[in-house]
């Protein structure tokens, strides 16, 4: 004051990172009430083995490392009908009724021994679909199998190593889900096309 200087007015108010210095002088090592976040924006710690947005995104974490896994529907031609973009580690069974709900009622779905389950067996039975799907090993009475429509799975693997040929396909350098996705559209148009 004796030098005419003007005392200094906080811009932003104060936070509660450092409420328990300026209460009673000491400074522990946390403040009581503390929170994990101290930007409006931030969220909470994830842990060690998971990345801020890594499940909007489509990254989950499995044996490889940060993966992620396309589920795709393919008609008898070997063309792609419908896709759909998952976490590493989500079972391929659980993208099953959703990919098969969205298009019209096929005759038949051809699947692997992933996809063997009663769940899945049941809606297609309700649905007057037919079920070309391997009963799994473990199972006490395996459920019949048309070998010779079984056969034409190989049109799904061929158009699996269409789409692999293309890098950005093979390996997802994409950070954002939908960029991912819009370049499988792009190839898949392009694989079908030629």
């Amino acid at each position: 004051a004796h030098n005419r200087l003007q005392p200094l007015h906080t811009l932003v108010a104060a936070r509660r990172l450092a409420a328990h210095v300026r209460e009673d002088g000491s400074g522990g090592t946390r403040a009581r009430g503390a929170v994990a976040r101290q930007h409006p924006r931030e969220g909470a710690p994830l842990g060690p083995d998971h990345k801020r947005g890594a499940w909007p995104e489509a990254v989950g974490i499995s044996r490889g490392g940060a993966t992620s896994k396309v589920h795709a529907l393919v008609d008898d031609q070997g063309r792609p009908v419908a896709f759909a973009l998952t976490p590493g580690n989500t079972p391929d069974i659980h993208m099953a009724i959703p990919l098969l709900e969205g298009l019209p009622r096929p005759k038949r779905l051809i699947a692997d021994k992933a996809y063997d389950a009663m769940t899945l067996r049941r809606w297609l039975k309700r649905r007057r679909i037919r079920a070309v799907i391997p009963s799994l090993a473990t199972r006490t009475f395996p459920f019949p199998l048309d070998r010779k429509a079984y056969r034409r799975r190989n049109v799904i693997e061929r158009m699996w190593s269409r789409l692999k040929n293309w890098r950005r396909i093979a390996t997802r350098y994409d950070r954002l889900a939908r960029n991912y996705l819009a370049g499988l559209a792009l190839v898949s148009v392009v694989v079908t096309w030629t």
